[in-house]
């Protein structure tokens, strides 16, 4: 940011030699200057992991038949659609990471975006690229904490898809090398582009997804925009915009409070198995009272005691054929667990029949909504499983479930997981070739190269 001269009659947020200031002008000088070699070697391993994990979901995401459905969408040639239907096929398969604090899922909308420029632009550096997935996540996180994303998503508004376009516009801007003042115009209009609300979407294919995937596009062609000197609104994060457009309070601080000094990779949680985050506490407390040694045949009846902003949304009932509904579903998820645990990693569920015997299990949980467990929410997703089985009420509580900050998966962990995912889909020997591409995608260009070859082309 140079000069303080202000152009007369101009916006507030542009000095006389065309710079921009303000809260944009911030973030836009991390997206374009911060180095994610700068990070501690343990953040540095975390991104690593992630964008294995993504990457795991990616292919598993593309060959699954919703995902399939998702590349048939739109023009073969857009490279900004193309980038968000791959994003919205990472993010329909519910193994992809989450941030509980902010309520957004950062790694599906970027590593794609970081890995098809990329590919297109034939640069192949791999501390470019880890830069462009960490600004992006980090852009994505700030933002579902500034508006209080696990507190909005249940008013109907999804952080993740109000996050998604400006998330993707900083990914898509560091990889095309944009100044920071292109930049700043990038965001800006990806901001514009926030939508947020969706409705009740029911039936698969499911809407979510074609919203997700404009949503992502929206932010790479914001970045298309500003190379090509489109302009933006400047100021529009110092003024009252989201709360006047959006009716969202905006906490400024959020955005921009130490700002590039750590990462937010310390804080992501990465799912153990394919599922809505809010039921993965229940599964787990739930197995734990299996490893006791309480018989599956003696349960009468199951209790899931969760923190009440996301009781409703877990009573889901699963519904045959309609495969999101498997994964939210709490009671679908444990009678899973109980009955046919390798199939919680099973990412196509759009069989038009569920299981009578699962239909069974699945009827005898309930789902309370405790105020007791609210004061865990939302820095955790917390579940107390009570099972009632001989006569005996068995109780366990995971207020961190595995996968989470203080459990986190490892190297091994992410491997067995893609192993349980993959291994049915594409078979061991491919699964095995894909985590060394992965693994090795950020130290060595070749590896770099390949994998970002296989995202251009669609696997």
């Amino acid at each position: 940011m140079l000069g303080n001269e202000w152009i007369a009659g101009s916006s507030p947020a542009v000095t006389s030699e065309g710079c921009i200031v303000g809260v944009i002008a911030e973030l836009a000088s991390f997206v374009a200057g911060a180095k994610a070699s700068a990070l501690p070697a343990a953040e540095r391993e975390r991104l690593r992991l992630h964008l294995t994990d993504t990457a795991v979901a990616a292919l598993a995401g593309a060959c699954i038949a919703e995902g399939k459905a998702l590349q048939n969408l739109g023009e073969e040639g857009a490279l900004a659609g193309r980038i968000g239907r791959q994003a919205a096929a990472i993010r329909l398969t519910e193994i992809d990471d989450i941030h509980l604090p902010s309520c957004t899922t950062p790694s599906a909308g970027v590593v794609p975006v970081a890995l098809a420029l990329a590919a297109h632009r034939q640069k192949f550096e791999p501390g470019e690229i880890a830069s462009a997935i960490w600004v992006g996540s980090e852009i994505a996180t700030r933002i579902g904490m500034a508006v209080r994303g696990p507190q909005i998503l249940y008013r109907g508004i999804w952080p993740t898809y109000l996050a998604a376009p400006v998330a993707a516009a900083a990914t898509a801007a560091r990889l095309m090398g944009l100044s920071e003042t292109r930049t700043g115009h990038a965001l800006s209009l990806a901001l514009m582009l926030m939508a947020g609300g969706v409705g009740r979407i029911h039936g698969a294919p499911s809407g979510r997804w074609f919203l997700y995937a404009n949503a992502v596009a929206g932010g790479v062609a914001a970045a298309e925009a500003a190379r090509a000197d489109y302009r933006g609104d400047p100021d529009i994060l110092d003024k009252d915009w989201l709360a006047d457009t959006h009716g969202l309070a905006l906490d400024r601080g959020r955005l921009t409070e130490k700002l590039g000094v750590s990462s937010v990779y310390s804080a992501l949680s990465l799912k153990p198995f394919c599922s809505a985050k809010q039921a993965i506490a229940a599964v787990e407390a739930f197995r734990v009272i299996l490893h006791r040694g309480v018989p599956r045949d003696a349960i009468a009846k199951l209790r899931v005691r969760v923190p009440p902003a996301y009781a409703g949304m877990i009573a889901t009932r699963a519904e045959p054929g309609a495969r999101l509904s498997t994964l939210v579903s709490v009671a679908h998820q444990i009678a899973l667990a109980a009955l046919a645990p390798d199939r919680l990693y099973e990412i196509d569920r759009s069989a038009p029949v569920i299981d009578a015997a699962l239909t069974q299990f699945a009827a005898k949980v309930e789902v309370v909504a405790d105020a007791a467990l609210e004061s865990f929410y939302p820095q955790h997703w917390p579940a107390e499983v009570e099972v009632e089985a001989g006569g005996e009420v068995f109780r366990h509580r995971v207020v961190e479930a595995k996968g989470d900050p203080e459990h986190p998966l490892d190297a091994a962990g992410i491997a067995d997981k893609a192993h349980r995912v993959l291994d049915p889909l594409v078979g061991g020997e491919r699964a095995a070739d894909w985590l060394a591409t992965c693994g090795a995608a950020l130290d060595a260009g070749t590896a770099c190269r390949k994998l970002a070859a296989a995202f251009a082309a669609g696997f």
